[in-house]
């Protein structure tokens, strides 16, 4: 069976693996949480704010925060594996940094408070190769690193609701590959010079302290919208999978971030105890339903990769308990349903994007003349899934991919 066969749909799933663009294979390619504060309360948080990367979640959280600023740096440890056809592979890329940082302080007048949220992915993305692959090398590669910052603007002008507002000023860069070589002749996608985008968007909240018990959070996220990421190419072949070949020059294409509305709900039992509950969707369909490859293709200016995302929901479940006045612990679950359906599976087979059940622990030690020290960990449970690759000639053969994950991480505040 011809290797060029084999690569109908993974051609345009090495075009999915920009995805990435943040890495986190959990709620799609979107953190469960910025910080060690949110991880630890497993994103439920937009009803809740701990630290001031609450900036990025819900702006108007600001206003119940003293000023402060905080410092978070985890480690990403994703488990991948994937057959295309001919066997099991593991990813040779399985550790991933994730820096975050936060501020906060009153400015510009009474009831009025500025602050920011920074997190950046460096270097995510997957990396198969597979020596054999039926008379070929295959290789699945991709690079992904992304960052955002969100300055931000909250007003309090009653002691039981506020409202904020933050400007999400985003930066992406990716490269990536999908070919298989048999010595003789190379088909596929092989984009692997970096590039780079730039994207905005922006961020609205709102906070209602119902009563000393009852905080209602609420919080839409627009779509980020990026500037092309383009890329410099010798030559693209997709005529194994029945498609055009390209010539030399410049080919590109879009990745958006996708629009997303958030509400919450905490409790208070008491002044030590906080249990909160968050819903959240996310419309990847909007983004992710096809993309797009300009160039110089002969014959067509574009071709469309159908990745066919749903619109995915999210339950968040936090809570945290004060034992000491200088220790607190918390702990929470995420489930988010999978945005990725098995009958799409070929055209997303190296997109890690399938997580659906996270747990996560955490604390924050009081350290003492305002300083805060504040560690987490997740868990998220093996996900796998299973499917068919059509090849142009008829028939098909299985495909399926598999992955868990873990991440720890530290942060330290400091509170003016």
């Amino acid at each position: 069976m011809p290797s060029k066969q084999l690569l109908c749909a993974a051609a345009a799933a090495g075009l999915a693996a920009i995805a990435c663009n943040q890495a986190m294979a959990t709620n799609g390619y979107q953190l469960i949480g910025i910080g060690q504060y949110q991880m630890g309360m497993a994103g439920a948080v937009v009803a809740a704010p701990g630290d001031p990367m609450t900036a990025i979640t819900n702006p108007a959280g600001l206003a119940w925060l003293q000023p402060q600023a905080a410092f978070s740096m985890e480690g990403f440890f994703p488990d991948r594996e994937a057959n295309f056809g001919a066997g099991t592979i593991g990813s040779h890329s399985n550790l991933y940094g994730v820096p975050a940082l936060g501020w906060l302080a009153p400015a510009f007048g009474p009831h009025l408070y500025f602050g920011g949220g920074f997190y950046g992915t460096s270097g995510m993305g997957v990396n198969y190769q597979q020596s054999n692959y039926f008379g070929g090398s295959l290789e699945s590669y991709s690079n992904i690193s992304f960052a955002n910052i969100a300055p931000a603007l909250a007003w309090k002008p009653a002691k039981n609701w506020s409202v904020g507002f933050a400007l999400n000023l985003a930066y992406e860069t990716a490269s990536f590959q999908q070919t298989v070589d048999t010595g003789n002749t190379m088909s596929g996608l092989n984009l692997a010079n970096s590039t780079s985008a730039f994207g905005i968007g922006a961020t609205i909240g709102g906070m209602y302290k119902l009563n000393k018990c009852i905080t209602f959070g609420l919080s839409y996220r627009s779509p980020i919208i990026f500037t092309p990421l383009t890329y410099q190419a010798s030559y693209e072949s997709l005529a194994a999978q029945g498609g055009p070949t390209g010539g030399p020059g410049q080919y590109s294409t879009h990745l958006n971030y996708p629009e997303q509305v958030a509400f919450g709900v905490a409790f208070h039992p008491t002044s030590r105890w906080t249990i909160s509950l968050e819903g959240q969707y996310i419309n990847w369909h909007e983004t992710m339903n096809n993309m797009n490859i300009y160039g110089p293709w002969n014959g067509t200016s574009h071709v469309s990769l159908p990745l066919h995302w749903h619109d995915q929901w999210v339950a968040n479940f936090g809570t945290q308990y004060r034992i000491t006045k200088w220790l607190t612990v918390r702990g929470g679950y995420c489930y988010g349903s999978n945005p990725i359906g098995s009958q799409d599976l070929a055209a997303n087979l190296i997109l890690p994007a399938i997580m659906t059940n996270h747990i996560t622990v955490g604390a924050t030690e009081e350290l003492g003349m305002g300083w805060t020290l504040t560690e987490a960990y997740m868990h998220a449970f093996q996900q796998s899934m299973s499917g068919t690759m059509a090849l142009p000639g008829g028939g098909s053969v299985p495909i399926s991919t598999s992955m868990s994950e873990d991440e720890v991480g530290v942060e330290i505040g400091y509170k003016f």
